[in-house]
């Protein structure tokens, strides 16, 4: 088990920039990606950025070119970068952890609010 805590989420206009961090406490040795994921009302769940221990990345295509996801490993951090945000944009984002058996643990999330 970790304990994952997100901070960073907050009200912006259209166009506006935020970053997200969550910092892993815990069993760290055990994550093998971390990543986040973002729910929408009525919307299931997204993943919408994964970075690997090695350092891979995928963003899902709906944020491509607008988010980008890092990792700070001396600080067990992960970071989401959003850039020109917009209203679709605005969910829940919830940080996770994937260990090496598959099981995905996620943080309590944090609102994003995008207003046009």
């Amino acid at each position: 088990q970790v304990r994952l805590v997100e901070s960073g989420g907050g009200l912006v206009q259209a166009g506006g920039s935020l970053r997200l961090s969550c910092t892993a406490s815990g069993s760290i040795s055990s994550i093998d990606s971390m990543g986040w994921y973002r729910q929408a009302p009525g919307l299931q769940l997204e993943l919408v950025a994964s970075i690997t221990t090695t350092g891979s990345t995928y963003v899902a295509d709906s944020v491509k070119g607008r988010f980008s996801i890092s990792r700070e490993d001396a600080q067990n951090k992960i970071y989401l970068q959003m850039n020109n945000l917009e209203p679709e944009d605005t969910a829940v984002y919830y940080c996770s952890a994937e260990f090496y058996w598959s099981e995905i643990q996620r943080g309590r999330g944090t609102q994003v609010t995008v207003s046009s």
